[in-house]
């Protein structure tokens, strides 16, 4: 029961990941033209991405590193959430960790936190309380979407895996959860590197939301009246008693 209950609601969370995709675009696309078309910042944050996209294809994957950012992800929400973590394993054919307690944020963050590109803007601001101004600003963003591209890449190669986080939730749940947390990072390094703002972002996920799912309600309605007009003739005749 409970399986198919997460299944309805991966279902109803679809048209969601369609309103955010849409609200992020309409973000992109309010961005002021200022003649240029990145900001130096995007251009680093893109540099970083796209440098480590090139590592990916052409260079042996550092697996392990990416093991051990899997585990300490699950380790990291576990203690957020209350639980003991102990057993921490590590090797190149994968990892495990064990927690006295577990749920959803749990078992999925490793497919949408992104630790090490979190540990990199926690660095940046522990050293910008300690040294004004900051060395290298455009560094840090460098750093920023290199990690985040390594999470992408080690993230979509491991969904393409039979993974038991994700089959214990579930594919479809599991994946528009997935989805849409990565989408929303998606947004935060836009809002946060480009002169596009949160209100934005946020009214057009309002609008986006409100018209997908008004017109799956209106297309479920319309569907539900064909159908009952469709089965009622036949319904009707059933319910006719002979020679009555």
């Amino acid at each position: 029961m409970l399986r198919v209950l997460r299944l309805l609601i991966g279902a109803a969370l679809l048209p969601l990941c369609v309103a955010v995709s849409q609200a992020l675009l309409d973000t992109v696309r309010s961005i002021p033209d200022t003649g240029v078309l990145l900001s130096p910042e995007t251009r680093t944050l893109l540099a970083g991405y796209f440098l480590w996209l090139g590592m990916w294809f052409f260079l042996p994957q550092p697996v392990r590193a990416y093991v051990v950012a899997h585990e300490l992800t699950h380790a990291f929400w576990g203690l957020l959430f209350g639980a003991r973590v102990s057993n921490l394993r590590v090797s190149s054919r994968g990892g495990s960790v064990r927690l006295t307690k577990t749920n959803l944020l749990i078992t999925l963050a490793p497919y949408f936190f992104p630790l090490y590109t979190v540990l990199v803007i926690l660095l940046y601001l522990l050293v910008g309380l300690f040294v004004r101004p900051m060395p290298l600003p455009h560094l840090w963003l460098f750093f920023v979407g290199l990690t985040w591209s390594f999470h992408v890449t080690f993230t979509l190669q491991s969904l393409m895996t039979n993974q038991p986080d994700i089959q214990e939730y579930g594919l479809i749940f599991s994946y528009t959860i997935i989805y849409l947390f990565n989408l929303a990072g998606v947004g935060l390094w836009i809002v946060c590197t480009t002169a596009a703002t949160f209100d934005t972002f946020y009214a057009s996920l309002l609008l986006h939301t409100s018209v997908v799912y008004v017109a799956l309600h209106k297309t479920a309605v319309l569907q539900t009246e064909g159908l009952y007009k469709t089965l009622m003739p036949s319904l009707k005749k059933l319910l006719v008693r002979p020679g009555a």
